[in-house]
């Protein structure tokens, strides 16, 4: 199982002036985390884009440090699948996904912008962007990791 998860609006509000607030709720997400040690980490988030893969560990707790397994490409390397899919986030998950060399890898995704995603897409999990990975999210993100 892959977790897609994105920062701004799910690990602190989006938008976070104050630099005490940010990663707020990661010990949230890295309670629920631990519960399931299967469940391997790609970071979305548009932080991926400005740092490297070991600075974006460095915000996560050691064990959950190991299980980031990569970051997803950015959706205009990869237009011929964007054309298919039509939504930017979704693209470049996908786009990791076929690039993974298992891509029937199952995977669930956090984020604040659902817009990104296909309309209903089961395995979003959906944050709003002034509350992040709440007492909701944590709730459906537990209920889709059971299931697998």
């Amino acid at each position: 199982m892959i977790l897609f998860l994105d920062f701004d609006g799910v690990l602190h509000p989006d938008p976070c002036y104050d630099q005490g607030k940010q990663f707020c709720f990661l010990k949230r997400l890295e309670s629920v985390l631990l519960e399931f040690p299967d469940v391997e980490i790609v970071i979305s988030s548009t932080w991926r884009e400005s740092r490297s893969i070991e600075m974006l560990r460095g915000f996560f707790i050691p064990e959950i440090q190991q299980r980031i397994v990569g970051v997803t490409p950015n959706w205009r390397d990869h237009e011929e699948l964007f054309d298919v899919i039509g939504y930017q986030r979704q693209t470049e998950i996908e786009a990791w996904i076929r690039t993974s060399g298992e891509p029937w890898l199952k995977w669930v995704a956090i984020d604040d912008k659902c817009f990104l995603f296909k309309p209903f897409l089961q395995n979003l999990v959906r944050t709003r962007p002034d509350t992040g990975f709440d007492e909701i999210a944590e709730k459906k993100l537990r209920d889709l990791l059971s299931k697998f």
